[in-house]
């Protein structure tokens, strides 16, 4: 099935160039800023998930942390390689979901569809919790408020991308230069230094290194590698949302990709070697950003400005999710695998419908969890290995099939990111799972199934109406049209004239009910409408209830038993007021009405609307 949407717009002025959503798309510089941020942020945890598994092995498993961090960076490399021929050969966006759907097969692009769903999901949950985390580490007596908080936060992101996605990038540049800046900044100053300047942020907190550890195992190392991954999350957002930038759209989107990846290997490796170089143990209480801001500016104002920036940018890149699902969402929707509500889009290039229900299951997992981020922590990333291995699977297929110039190699390199990643993601899956990663498990498979129930509804639906299929030409039947009626009104003057110009024939129809003040008003109706002589007749239906719905409907039923080939249809005049909280005050047996004929019959309804 498809979706069949009509746009009107007043023409533009002479000399004035057609509006054609250009200035509400990205740009690279935008685009960076809007679908990067969950990537970006996630050097504040990226490096710290390697040194707390590492200190399970001692100093000496420490100094694995730069070795750990470089081989993250390789595949780094490798993703932003494979996503940049992803956004060249997948220009309508969807990323992993694009490449599995035209190589892997229909079951699998939906794995990563619900993969990439799960993740963006929680990249909000997540980003959003983690950022009011840091915000009441520095404010202890906002703590217990930090559900409300977090909510807060989840509405204002989410106002702003109803805005327009290009508005929010704009708003979120100026974070975004700050945090980039900062964290380069404090490498580059930390490089130059011989020995931290201040270790005051660590003091008096107790150190989670393991006591007389001199041995370091392949599967600690693996465990490290893949914590350390987490890093990478957010890396596939440009490849998943190509159309919301401006034309030449790939070209653009490419450019951010590559932006994206040089500036996180670049602030990845850059912060582990100053780990290395300052020999920093991780403590409870205190974050390895911290202490690193700490030991190469000083417990001073530079320090607070890291701290800030972290805490800002933590909890707005959640906009990458808001960015990309709304995307994909879209393409699942023009494939029959979600309501098609979904592709539909705002003036502003808003998938508004996508953006809201993003935001309402964001803000269902923010109160399930109470707005605690270590309790989502452990549901994170495992949904984005998954799409990694689909997409770079995928990928090696469509070098062998396009066989084009290097071909050879570029497969090899997209099948050595699969093998990787989905170590990884096996490795994150067992290491997490009596954490709570079993609701990934379970989830996975859940959303996909609901993905082709959807599909076969569509199907089904698709099917009885003959899309696909040249249909039978219009014929002109007999038709009847009933207008409900109470009194005698100017709306019912109004009702009868749009009824004439519909219907062969018209009638106008009542209920009546047994109770004696009923029956008078019945008979004074009559009375009227014989004085009136509209030229309609006016049907009594008797009703022992007083209900008007059923008895309308159970007529309608009545004359089209006795006449099948005519066309039925009931007109129910409405008064629509002047105010808004003038509505109350209507019976609504317009929609009474409406809603009893509908479901019993196969009756046309019209609702004739009166202004007053």
């Amino acid at each position: 099935m498809s979706v069949l949407t009509t746009e009107t717009g007043t023409a533009p002025s002479a000399g004035e160039p057609p509006d054609t959503g250009a200035r509400h798309k990205l740009t690279a510089v935008t685009g960076l800023a809007a679908l990067s941020l969950d990537a970006m942020a996630s050097v504040a945890y990226g490096p710290e998930a390697i040194v707390l598994v590492l200190a399970a092995a001692g100093g000496y498993g420490l100094g694995f942390t730069l070795p750990v961090t470089l081989v993250i960076a390789g595949l780094l490399a490798v993703l932003v390689a494979s996503y940049r021929q992803v956004i060249a050969a997948f220009p309508d966006g969807g990323g992993s979901y694009a490449v599995a759907k035209a190589h892997l097969g229909r079951r699998t692009s939906l794995v990563a569809a619900a993969s990439l769903v799960l993740d963006y999901v929680l990249n909000v949950a997540v980003a959003v919790t983690a950022g009011v985390a840091a915000l009441t580490s520095a404010f202890p007596q906002l703590y217990g408020d930090r559900l409300w908080l977090c909510l807060v936060v989840l509405v204002l992101i989410t106002a702003v991308n109803l805005r327009g996605i290009a508005d929010s990038a704009r708003v979120f540049i100026v974070p975004t230069v700050v945090f980039i800046g900062s964290i380069l900044v404090l490498i580059v100053i930390g490089l130059f230094r011989d020995a931290p300047v201040s270790t005051e942020a660590a003091a008096g907190h107790a150190s989670v290194l393991a006591d007389n550890a001199t041995t370091i195992g392949a599967l600690l190392l693996l465990k490290a590698f893949a914590s350390g991954c987490s890093a990478l999350t957010g890396v596939e957002a440009i490849a998943n949302a190509v159309p919301s930038f401006r034309a030449p759209a790939a070209r653009r989107a490419q450019h951010a990709e590559v932006a994206l990846g040089a500036l996180l290997g670049v602030m990845l490796i850059g912060l582990s070697v100053l780990i290395s170089r300052f020999g920093l143990q991780p403590v409870e209480g205190v974050t390895v950003l911290a202490q690193l801001a700490d030991a190469s500016f000083g417990h001073n104002l530079a320090f607070y400005v890291i701290q800030f920036a972290t805490m800002v940018l933590l909890a707005l890149s959640a906009n990458t999710s808001f960015g990309g699902l709304p995307v994909l969402l879209k393409l699942l929707a023009r494939d029959n695998y979600l309501p098609h509500v979904f592709g539909l889009r705002a003036d502003r290039q808003v998938h508004r419908h996508g953006v809201l229900t993003l935001a309402a299951v964001s803000a269902a997992l923010l109160l399930l969890s109470g707005g605690d981020t270590n309790t989502l922590v452990p549901l994170f990333a495992i949904g984005v290995f998954v799409g990694f291995t689909i997409a770079q699977t995928g990928m090696v297929i469509h070098w062998r099939q396009v066989r084009g110039p290097k071909w050879v190699g570029k497969a090899v390199l997209n099948g050595l990111g699969a093998l990787l990643t989905g170590v990884s993601a096996v490795v994150v899956t067992a290491t997490k799972f009596h954490d709570g990663a079993w609701l990934i498990v379970v989830a996975l498979p859940l959303l996909v199934a609901g993905f082709e129930c959807v599909h076969r509804a569509y199907g089904r639906i698709g099917e009885r109406l003959g899309v696909g299929r040249i249909p039978e030409p219009p014929r002109r039947d007999r038709s009847l049209v009933l207008v409900p009626v109470s009194s005698l009104t100017r709306l019912t003057s109004e009702a009868l004239t749009a009824a004439v110009s519909l219907g062969d024939e018209v009638r106008a129809v009542t209920v009546c009910h047994p109770d004696p003040e009923d029956r008078e008003q019945t008979e004074a109706l009559e009375r009227d409408w014989d004085l009136w002589n509209p030229g309609v007749p006016l049907v009594r239906i008797p009703s022992a209830r007083r209900t008007v719905g059923r008895p309308m409907a159970a007529y309608v039923h009545e004359l089209a038993a006795a006449d099948p080939e005519t066309r039925i249809t009931v007109l129910i005049p409405e008064v629509e007021p002047a105010r808004l909280w003038q509505r109350v005050l209507q019976n609504q047996r317009g929609a009474v009405v409406a809603h009893a004929v509908r479901r019993d019959t196969d009756a046309v309804i019209c609702r004739l609307r009166f202004r007053l």
